[in-house]
């Protein structure tokens, strides 16, 4: 399918290039696949020195946003920040929007957020959303504190403005300025479609990947990092890894918290196939969530019930969450271009050819 193969601006996507994946994605590979999931951007790419944005995502649309969803959060290293994680581990739920920012920019998202909820979403007098961060601060201007208020209410609106359809990867949203395994990095998606419990399920993953370094980097079980090294060693700068990724999972099953909070962990089992180690400097922080079982989120002081995936069959949708990350975190680096950036700075797009080539000699595993 063409959703598969390019983003709707038109740059490649991962299989676009040949890349094969394991699973089945579903119609457009991306997060937007789990029917009400939207995701609205605000790039901010200006002059030499600008190089970040907004990314947010919504779980249930706008109308329905009021009632929360079942979440669960998994920290692999915790060099980072992910707001609303003490009252999703407390209460196994979210409220409102995610918003991914990056790191000087995650107080001004997440209190934007909330003017969002009240002003236009119809939350009252309490609100408490998930917002969080990577660095960009190697091609941005970190320091310059460019993310406003505006440009989040901006990617906020657009989030609920769409429609569940395609979304862009790469240099958009609070991806702009990202960096990833040494190459060019930013916001990538998938999906799957799988059977469980004799119900049909679909699984999605999106990221915002600033992570890893290039003799890490491993391709549907091939080490093209380390080969790409061998034919220029001047890619590799020899320092420690100093990036972090935010993951998210959603899913349409229904699952309750305990149970995502078992998605969330396995996020970094996705994360691993593509070679990190969860290095010192990385923040590698998880979140996943289920828009099933509206009905047993209420407030009232009435019985509520839920429906739920048994634990027993559980493992094909962690499957899916492994996978669906693995090729998301692809897709960030695939449908890149090389930017310049701070003070003359240059980050290359990942080498798509001579990637492609490289499996098609070595051979794929998947």
């Amino acid at each position: 399918m063409e959703a598969h193969e390019t983003t709707p601006s038109g740059k490649l996507r991962a299989r676009g290039i040949g890349i094969p994946f394991a699973g089945t994605p579903g119609r457009l590979n991306a997060i937007t696949d789990v029917t009400g999931v939207d995701v609205g951007y605000t790039t901010l790419i200006e002059g030499e020195g600008v190089r970040t944005g907004v990314t947010a995502i919504l779980p249930r649309p706008e109308q329905q946003l009021t009632t929360p969803v079942f979440a669960g959060c998994h920290s692999l290293n915790g060099n980072g920040e992910l707001t609303g994680t003490i009252w999703m581990e407390e209460a196994g739920r979210t409220d409102g929007p995610i918003t991914i920012t990056n790191t000087h920019s995650l107080g001004i998202a997440r209190d934007a957020s909330i003017k969002w909820m009240v002003e236009r979403a119809g939350f009252g007098e309490w609100a408490l959303p998930v917002a969080g961060e990577t660095f960009d601060g190697y091609l941005n201007d970190i320091n310059g504190f460019h993310v406003t208020e505006q440009h989040v209410l901006d990617a906020l609106d657009r989030a609920a403005a769409g429609s569940g359809g395609p979304i862009d990867e790469g240099s958009v949203g609070g991806g702009t300025g990202m960096i990833c395994y040494g190459f060019k990095g930013g916001s990538g998606t998938s999906s799957r479609v799988i059977e469980c419990a004799g119900i049909d399920v679909t699984v999605g993953a999106f990221v915002q990947a600033n992570f890893g370094r290039t003799p890490q980097l491993t391709i549907a079980g091939v080490p093209v990092g380390q080969i790409l090294l061998d034919e220029d060693r001047a890619h590799d700068d020899g320092v420690d890894e100093r990036g972090s990724i935010i993951a998210v999972a959603a899913t349409d099953a229904p699952l309750l918290p305990h149970q995502l909070k078992r998605l969330a962990r396995r996020i970094g089992l996705g994360i691993g196939r593509s070679g990190a180690i969860s290095g010192h400097g990385s923040g590698d922080i998880f979140m996943a969530f289920s828009t099933a079982n509206a009905d047993a989120l209420h407030d009232e002081p009435t019985v509520a019930s839920a429906t739920f995936v048994p634990n027993a069959a559980l493992d094909p949708i962690f499957a899916a969450v492994i996978q669906a990350i693995d090729e998301a975190i692809v897709n960030s680096m695939v449908a890149n271009d090389t930017m310049h950036g701070f003070e003359g700075r240059t980050i290359e797009a990942l080498p798509r050819e001579r990637v492609a080539s490289i499996l098609r000699e070595r051979g794929p595993i998947v």
